[in-house]
């Protein structure tokens, strides 16, 4: 039995990025074996397990053949005759295919280390072509390591292009499109997960509606990557710049905080652009985006829309806000005030509150 480090953790060390997961491979072991050392299977489709102790994935070395279409048509072989460099010529890109064993030497059978060191996303082998997840895979890497001077490979993005062109993407589930999309989102260059499937002609198929990707869209995700803006805000962007396709709920599925916002955006947006605004409209506004029960939410929302309409006046609705914020109903309450006569003197309140603040129009 011989155990490796494997994939992202020997990239990023080689990089000197922080490692936050440790992957395992052991070539030579049965299943059996690895029950008897104690570890706790957790693979479904193929022998995974975790260490007693740190619980870190240790998986048994495989090979696999495409049997179906889609990122999961493959069927994988594993046993103890299955080599280090089998294992791991089935992995997507040269920088994720290289392993350091136990004493700690770098075993780098396909080029990853000059890949690395050339800046280079360079795929393994014609297999590459098989596994449509894989194009969204590396448009996400191009993203995190963008920063770093990593170009997508010539011979990468044809073979890219290939699969774009092959009917393949349709195989992906929302789920997976979501995931690979939301984590690169999340990345230093998120613009560049976007180029990066332009370049390959995948975004026709994947997100029709972002047809063609901007300059413009360029600089509105590098905003809300330099405003460290959460996902929700970042995919809202992508919403916003795609003009709100209503097919994306089911197309992308998204969480509730994600979709939510992204229709705040949709809905609110125009409002909070207007110029010189009334006090009616500063108090329909706010009500309209629910403000005073989510200022949290309402403050995200304002954010958002600055990365992307240079001209919203986001200090003038905070101030708004914290003005309904401190006013004190305390004697509409004592006044005996009930159902509507209470709603009347609350709006009246309100609406005097907003004249206050002199703002342009109110």
């Amino acid at each position: 039995m011989q155990i490796y480090l494997v994939g992202g953790a020997v990239r990023d060390e080689l990089l000197g990025r922080p490692v936050s997961e440790r992957d395992w491979l052991v070539v030579g072991a049965t299943p059996e074996q690895m029950l008897a050392l104690g570890y706790q299977p957790v693979g479904k489709d193929f022998p995974v397990f975790l260490h007693p102790q740190t619980q870190e994935e240790y998986a048994l070395a495989r090979t696999e053949r495409k049997s179906g279409h889609g990122y999961t048509g493959f069927a994988c072989i594993s046993d103890p005759s299955v080599t280090l460099e089998q294992d791991l010529l089935r992995r997507d890109l040269s920088i994720n295919a290289m392993a350091k064993d136990q004493q700690g030497v770098l075993h780098d059978p396909y080029g990853g280390l000059q890949d690395l060191q050339q800046r280079r996303l360079r795929h393994l082998s014609p297999a590459f072509a098989e596994d449509p997840l894989r194009v969204l895979r590396v448009a996400r890497f191009a993203a995190r390591y963008q920063e770093y001077g990593f170009q997508v490979a010539e011979e990468t993005l044809s073979l890219m292009s290939q699969l774009s062109q092959s009917g393949e993407l349709s195989y992906l589930t929302p789920e997976r499109i979501w995931k690979e999309m939301s984590r690169a989102l999340l990345e230093p260059h998120p613009e560049t997960f976007f180029q990066v499937l332009d370049a390959c002609q995948a975004l026709p198929h994947l997100l029709p509606d972002l047809i063609p990707w901007s300059a413009q869209a360029d600089i509105v995700l590098r905003r809300a990557q330099q405003q460290a803006l959460p996902l929700a805000g970042r995919y809202a962007l992508v919403c916003e710049l795609a003009n709100f396709p209503a097919n994306w709920a089911n197309a992308l599925r998204p969480p509730k905080d994600c979709l939510q916002l992204a229709q705040l955006c949709q809905q609110q947006g125009p409002a909070l652009l207007q110029s010189q605004p009334s006090s009616e409209h500063l108090l329909a506004t706010l009500e309209g985006c629910d403000a005073l029960r989510r200022p949290e939410r309402f403050t995200l929302l304002l954010a958002t829309l600055q990365c992307s309409h240079d001209q919203l006046a986001a200090t003038d609705w905070q101030h708004a806000l914290e003005c309904l914020q401190q006013l004190d109903y305390r004697d509409l309450q004592q006044a005996g005030l009930r159902g509507k006569a209470f709603g009347a003197a609350l709006r009246q309140l309100r609406l005097d509150a907003l004249r206050t603040l002199n703002l342009p129009g109110g």
